[in-house]
Parts: structure tokens; sequence; C-alpha cells
């Protein structure tokens, strides 16, 4: 199977370094010959509204999944994109190990919402008896160790790894490695599904 076509769109045509060292066969324009990009990245310019930019790119590549780089995020502007179809949101200078979780996120039909936005996402769904997804395990505490647990519970409460780090008293890359664990057993893709398996299924206890 061959790798995915990742088109990066951006004023000046050219792609950073980091994109292309996270993706060697990336190309600088939407169109590539008869093959359509699984992927499109487009850089905001700061001079022009995000829709416009968003929508010129929609002309020419309608189907494929779009991620948006901005030189400088916000919540504001990421929630914006998201409103406009984007499928992924992230700092334009991002390194790329965290390009290529992006893209394997939304490649595989999710969403990149970003740290920031979605802790703010995770403390809603703390506040509100949101059901859990279809298919959510019926006791997913019981699929999981005493620290799983505790893991899974923090980040379903819009915690950050730094924060569950402290909290916990363990280092940030055990975080991860407790949290993949989690997404595994559990069969969740990311941080939000988590939240509505571990909250949803709370809210339901007497």
């Amino acid at each position: 199977m061959s790798d995915p076509i990742h088109s990066f769109v951006s004023a000046h045509g050219q792609l950073l370094p980091r994109w292309r060292e996270a993706f060697p066969q990336a190309v600088e324009e939407v169109s590539h010959g008869d093959t359509p990009p699984q992927l499109v990245w487009v850089r905001l310019q700061a001079d022009a509204p995000a829709a416009v930019q968003i929508e010129a790119v929609r002309q020419q590549a309608a189907d494929a999944p779009l991620v948006v780089l901005s030189d400088q995020p916000s919540d504001d502007e990421a929630l914006h994109c998201f409103a406009l179809g984007a499928r992924g949101y992230c700092n334009t200078h991002a390194v790329p190990e965290l390009l290529r979780r992006v893209a394997d996120v939304v490649l595989q039909g999710g969403l990149w919402i970003g740290e920031s936005l979605m802790q703010r996402l995770l403390q809603g769904t703390a506040r509100m008896p949101l059901p859990a997804p279809a298919g959510a395990p019926p006791d997913w505490a019981a699929l999981l160790t005493d620290r799983e647990r505790e893991v899974a519970l923090a980040v379903a409460d819009g915690a950050s790894n730094k924060e569950i780090a402290r909290q916990l008293g363990i280092t940030e890359r055990t975080v991860k490695a407790h949290t993949g664990a989690i997404f595994e057993k559990l069969g969740v893709r990311d941080r939000m599904q988590l939240a509505l398996v571990v909250h949803g299924r709370r809210s339901r206890q007497p």
C-alpha cells in the first residue's frame, strides 16, 4: 500500500523543512497529476480571512480532509476553522513527530483539536451528563489497571499529560504509555472519545 499523498498549500508555495521531514513524499500543490491528495494542509495567511483560504482549497480538493496550519494558533481561530470543515488544526512549526500524529488521527477519521482547546472541551464534558458513544464498554473501569483508571479519569477531566504526571508522581512518558494502553483497551481513538466513555457511564451511576 502506497503512502498517503500530503499536499501543502501556502502563500510561498514551498514546503518547510519540518513538513518535508514529516512527509518526504509531500507535494507543494493541491493537484498531483491524476491522483488526488489524501490529506491537504493549509498554512493560513494573516492578511486573508480563513474562510476565503479554506474555500479556495475546497474548490480544488473537495473530498480530501483538510488540516489548518497557523503561525499564531488560538482556540478561537481553531473553532472557526472547524466550523468551516477543517479536520485538524495545529501550529505551522510543529515538530515532524506531531505532524505525523495529526495525520494519523485525521486519516483515521478523527479530529485533531490541539491540547489547549481539547482541555476546554473535556472540562465541559466533565460538567455535563453526556451519553457514552455507541459500542462503549459497559464497565470501562473493569478493563483497566488501578493506575490506568487514575489516568483515564484525569484525562477525561481535561488534565494535560504534564498535569497528570505531576498529580500522580510519574513521568510524562509514562502518562503517554498509559494513555495509549487505555485507548487500545477501551477501543477509543482520542481523548474526547475517552471523556465521553468515562463521563457518559459515570452519569448513569446513582
